[in-house]
């Protein structure tokens, strides 16, 4: 898939632009811009694509990308379900910007180092990004004159220290069509639309042109999963979203998220999440019981905010096979 362009304004009265981004998702956007970003990721965890890196990312992902670096979030699962919402603190700024600072203040030049690093992306190791985690959460609540001076000096702690790597390996740019990108888009959105109900793979191979073995193939190469693997933690996802935040009886979940019946989901549910529904579902009511807030909605209003495209990185741990296809038949998931 070609990457879009995504303008970025960056107001007038502002040097650099910090953004709290909250939503019900991170849906597939591969975009690139002019500016340097740099991405702290709380309660939010899927897959990171940067360049040609595709790697899984979790609670405080610190990831600074360079000037028309492609990338893209993914999220898979909220960690913490009794929030409503994926959280980044995202932060943009331009080449011309960092560069006039520099000039002024040659002390703070150091930071170059940082920047030419960040063309290929550079991942901050976990221990090291946990320690900043205040820092960015009090760049929030500064007041905006005294944010720029704070926001350089994370910059200078982000050049100085050793715990980071190169994410990508340089060969992608903005005008490259990235095929397997292109088909895993259609590939997700198709799975997010019918995961639901009894899924078989001959659609999807007319849908992207593929065979059945080239689409696990590729499948497997971009999220490090099966297509039935995927499927198994959607369909959970989709359940523990509507027992943590809806009152419906077992059974209609069950059935809203393409189980057969309401054993067949507990079995299911018991063996990827390690306990029952019934269980998960009593630790929110207690929450919300002890005054820690009314998360519960109805079917239909939740059903309007959920538009996840999941992506798991780990469920290859979690031993669920996808079933035979009987002979003559298609391949049912």
């Amino acid at each position: 898939m070609k990457p879009w362009f995504e303008n970025i304004a960056i107001p007038r009265d502002e040097s650099w632009l910090l953004y709290d981004r909250q939503l019900p998702e991170f849906s597939f956007n591969w975009h690139y811009h002019p500016q340097y970003e740099l991405t702290f990721t709380l309660n939010s965890e899927g897959l990171r694509y940067v360049g040609d890196s595709v790697e899984s990312y979790g609670q405080d992902d610190l990831v600074l990308t360079g000037p028309d670096l492609p990338h893209a979030w993914l999220s898979r699962s909220l960690i913490d379900t009794r929030q409503l919402y994926h959280h980044a603190i995202v932060c943009w700024f331009t080449h011309d910007w960092i560069e006039a600072v520099l000039t002024l203040m040659p002390e703070l030049r150091e930071i170059e180092a940082l920047l030419v690093r960040s063309r290929r992306g550079l991942y901050f190791e976990k221990a090291f990004a946990s320690s900043l985690r205040k820092d960015f959460l009090h760049l929030q609540v500064l007041p905006q004159e005294e944010r720029p001076l704070v926001f350089l000096k994370l910059l200078l702690r982000l050049n100085r220290t050793h715990s980071y790597r190169t994410l990508s390996s340089g060969r992608i740019m903005p005008d490259m069509i990235v095929r397997d990108r292109l088909r895993m888009e259609r590939i997700l959105t198709w799975l997010h639309e019918h995961y639901n109900k009894p899924l078989r793979l001959a659609p999807l191979t007319e849908l992207v042109h593929l065979t059945e073995s080239q689409i696990q193939r590729i499948f497997r190469r971009s999220t490090h999963m099966s297509i039935s693997q995927y499927i198994a933690h959607l369909r959970l996802e989709k359940a523990c979203l509507l027992l943590s935040q809806t009152d419906l009886p077992l059974s209609h979940i069950a059935l809203n998220c393409g189980f057969s019946d309401t054993p067949h989901f507990s079995r299911q549910f018991r063996l990827l999440k390690d306990t029952p529904p019934s269980r998960y579902r009593a630790q929110f009511h207690q929450s919300d019981c002890s005054g820690k807030g009314d998360h519960l909605f109805s079917h239909k209003a939740l059903h309007t905010t959920e538009t996840e495209l999941n992506a798991i990185n780990d469920a290859a741990k979690t031993g669920v096979k996808a079933p035979k296809a009987a002979s003559g038949k298609q391949s049912t998931l």
